[in-house]
């Protein structure tokens, strides 16, 4: 029973597949197949759940697959997982054996680069063109 100030939580199961983005207040378990930006309070993703957008959650536990890029605040990657992107995160839990193919930047880094984007940053890769 759901009362006010309750949480609720939706679940997408491996049969369902998905085309568009997905904006919910609520937690979200995702088993299936999402093509499109997630953005939610907390997402579980299972080892059978593909994404292929961003994720902004502030909390992610991901066991599947995402191509695009990652923004939590809390971000769990599990042995099974496989991520092609950047991440972005205040607190990070990798389990050995998970795929990332990436970038990781704590959200304080990236939020700097953002408020001075023409200031490299110390360590910051620097690209120049040749003429």
């Amino acid at each position: 029973m759901a009362g006010n100030g309750s949480a609720t939580f939706s679940v997408l199961g491996s049969d369902v597949a998905i085309k568009g983005d997905i904006k919910a207040d609520a937690d979200l378990h995702l088993d299936g197949k999402v093509e499109g930006d997630i953005a939610c309070t907390s997402l579980v993703q299972g080892e059978t759940g593909a994404i292929h957008g961003g994720v902004t959650a502030q909390s992610a536990r991901l066991a599947g697959t995402v191509s695009g890029s990652i923004e939590a605040k809390e971000l769990v990657i599990l042995k099974t997982a496989h991520i092609e992107g950047d991440v972005h995160y205040e607190t990070l839990t990798i389990e050995q054996g998970a795929k990332v193919d990436g970038r990781f930047a704590p959200q304080v880094v990236k939020q700097a680069i953002k408020s001075q984007p023409d200031i490299p940053q110390e360590g910051e890769p620097q690209l120049k063109v040749a003429q």
